[in-house]
């Protein structure tokens, strides 16, 4: 069988913006159900669910949705819990030869991203970068002659790259012995990503070429430096990695054509330059860094109440969930400064809509503003600033009425923990 490969492409852009406009909250409805991938790994919870209390909220994948948002997330991917190995090779090319040791390209990344995954995983990923090779590995072809632009497939440039990696590295290097690969490009090959991104992930992708008898089906390629020129790269720079390896865990783009206007900086997904981002509980739950008595299904008629602590904090209740149609719903949960999450100048409780129809870069997730058109409560750079005072504060209610559904926040302890009141037909 011919199973798609997922090319992630980037269409990210070192913008602040400001005077967007909030994005309308619609509701998706188109079922399906998912596309099974052979590979050695999976991503996040594939077991079924302990008990019939949370299956409503699983909203399943969408057959022929590229990187759907549904759980549980099709095999192909790479595990995203336990020890994952990440393999990390710098690369150069005889017109782009690396003008540093090999080390420092690797050092840019390391150990901020493990430390990055640590954190958003409250400990459950274990992520290890391994360097076999501490030297670049020069590609036997000028970067030119690869043709590789933003957006280009993986045939036929990125195929001939990466047989042309592993003919190069094999000799050195164990792959079977890995979970995923780093493909760290010395930054002096192609344009600076303040120009054009080229950092891109092929995942899922079991007819890559093989190597030590298996496929390099989740390869992430970065770049170039993602450098603004604020002074913050040492601190910020690392950060287009977790963005790309959460393609390889089974996560979709946020962003879309028109920029961060959907998600804003509420996930690394969305927004990958400027001040440090988490991910949403959606996609920790996705990824099984959230226990399923971590989240509450709020799929019965009538009204509940849910108490929700801190995304920010290990332990303890952390996403509440309304099911809308077999494909979407509402998620809920705490946002506020702590662990990853550095820019929230607002906190309170974040709520989005999820569908699992909607392909990856064209919006699955849509944030609701608590002031829309307020221009937001930062200025940082490379942050949304229009969602960034998202969060619904106590005595706010989120209505959507086509649907029936209010959502209230009641009130907070001194712990910010705080109390939802959900009302449903």
């Amino acid at each position: 069988m011919h199973h798609p490969r997922h090319r992630i492409r980037s269409f990210r852009r070192p913008l602040a913006l400001a005077g967007a406009t909030a994005l309308v909250i619609a509701t998706m409805a188109s079922a399906s159900s998912t596309i099974p991938l052979s590979s050695r790994a999976s991503a996040g919870p594939v077991s079924a669910p302990r008990g019939t209390g949370l299956a409503p909220c699983r909203i399943p994948a969408t057959m022929g949705v590229q990187m759907s948002e549904g759980i549980p997330t099709p095999h192909g991917y790479t595990r995203s819990t336990g020890q994952v190995r990440a393999l990390n090779l710098m690369i150069d090319f005889p017109d782009a030869e690396g003008k540093e040791p090999a080390t420092d390209r690797l050092a840019e990344f390391f150990p901020q991203t493990s430390d990055w995954f640590h954190t958003s995983s409250y400990g459950r990923l274990d992520y290890v970068p391994e360097a076999p090779v501490k030297d670049w590995l020069r590609m036997p072809l000028p970067f030119s002659e690869y043709g590789i632009e933003r957006g280009s497939p993986y045939e036929p440039g990125y195929r001939k790259l990466v047989k042309d990696l592993v003919t190069v590295a094999d000799p050195k290097v164990d792959f079977s012995a890995y979970d995923l690969v780093n493909v760290l490009v010395t930054p002096n090959a192609g344009p600076s990503a303040l120009d054009t991104v080229l950092s891109v992930t092929f995942s899922g992708n079991d007819e890559a070429p093989s190597a030590d008898g298996v496929p390099l089906s989740n390869t992430s390629f970065v770049y170039s430096r993602q450098d603004d020129g604020s002074g913050s790269y040492e601190e910020t720079g690392y950060r287009v990695l977790p963005h790309e390896n959460g393609h390889v865990f089974g996560l979709p783009d946020l962003y879309t054509m028109e920029g961060g206007g959907a998600v804003g900086h509420w996930d690394i997904m969305s927004e990958d330059w400027g001040a440090n981002n988490d991910l949403l509980g959606w996609h920790k739950w996705k990824l099984g860094w959230l226990s399923d008595d971590q989240v509450s299904c709020a799929s019965a008629t009538g009204t509940s109440e849910h108490t929700l602590g801190p995304l920010a904090t290990p332990g303890g209740p952390k996403l509440a969930f309304v099911p809308v149609t077999a494909e979407s719903g509402y998620a809920v949960e705490v946002r506020t400064p702590g662990g990853n999450d550095e820019a929230v100048c607002r906190p309170g409780v974040l709520i989005y809509k999820v569908s699992s129809d909607v392909d990856t870069g064209q919006g699955p997730v849509s944030v609701a503003d608590s002031t829309e058109n307020s221009g937001g409560c930062t200025r940082r750079p490379n942050v949304h600033a229009e969602l960034s005072d998202a969060p619904f504060e106590p005595g706010e209610t989120f209505n959507d009425r086509s649907n029936g559904i209010r959502i209230s926040v009641l009130d907070k302890d001194a712990d910010d923990n705080y109390r939802i009141r959900i009302t449903r037909p």
